[in-house]
């Protein structure tokens, strides 16, 4: 099981955010999570959005550091990508 999260340069709310992506499945994605105490409501389309102060625990959990356009092409690899605006099946 091998889960990803960008660096926290994402603003909003005031804080700044990551965001942790499986390149396998939503449910590895959300076992994952599940395991963190990440809320659901955390979940968005296809990432889960990690507050910065949550950053090096969840790398020390077990995600992969990579760029944030590396997220991108993992989710898009894995055919897990779910843009913004589009419906979902």
């Amino acid at each position: 099981m091998t889960l990803y999260i960008d660096p926290p340069d994402w603003p909003g709310h005031g804080r700044m955010w990551s965001h942790l992506v499986s390149d396998v499945s939503f449910e590895e994605l959300h076992s994952f999570a599940d395991e963190l105490g990440v809320p659901r409501r955390a979940f968005e389309r296809d990432h889960y959005d990690i507050p910065s102060h949550r950053y090096r625990e969840v790398v020390e959990a077990g995600a992969v550091e990579v760029r944030s356009r590396e997220v991108v092409r993992l989710l898009t690899a894995a055919g897990l990508r779910r843009p913004k605006g589009r419906r979902q099946s």
